[in-house]
């Protein structure tokens, strides 16, 4: 199967980013500007085969590019993160891949709920229309 993988043969100019195992390269078919993936240079099919070292370094590749993205582009507010994991979710390419998608105001409609909208009418639930400090962010 590696041998014919397309993330197993990633030309190297489309790398941005590398952390021990794992590596960061730009979406060939972007939701948005700057959208990301995320994968083990181990040929895995699902993030359930991810190592705590693999999952760690997606971890901080995942906060530094949503960093350097944002002090790029000021329009990114948000992000959305995570993992289309098998044929039912969508999976498409069959080696472990995160998404990270900056999001930014006005770019969908509706967007509360999030990923929830992957099944529809699931997005909208009840739910405050404020959301919380984030602790991380409050004192910045």
């Amino acid at each position: 199967m590696k041998s014919t993988c397309l993330f197993c043969r990633l030309p190297a100019e489309r790398i941005l980013a590398e952390d021990g195992p794992c590596l960061a390269f730009r979406d060939g078919f972007p939701v948005s500007e700057g959208h990301t993936l995320i994968i083990p240079h181990r040929h895995v099919a699902s993030f359930r085969d991810l190592t705590p070292d693999e999952w760690a370094a997606a971890h901080r590749l995942a906060q530094t590019i949503a960093a350097n993205l944002q002090a790029a582009d000021a329009s990114i507010t948000g992000f959305n993160f995570g993992a289309n994991d098998g044929v039912t979710a969508g999976q498409s390419i069959f080696h472990c891949h995160l998404h990270l998608i900056p999001r930014r105001a006005g770019d969908h409609p509706a967007p509360r709920g999030g990923i929830r909208g992957v099944i529809p009418g699931r997005a909208d639930y009840p739910c405050p229309h404020q959301p919380p400090p984030s602790p991380r962010h409050q004192f910045l």
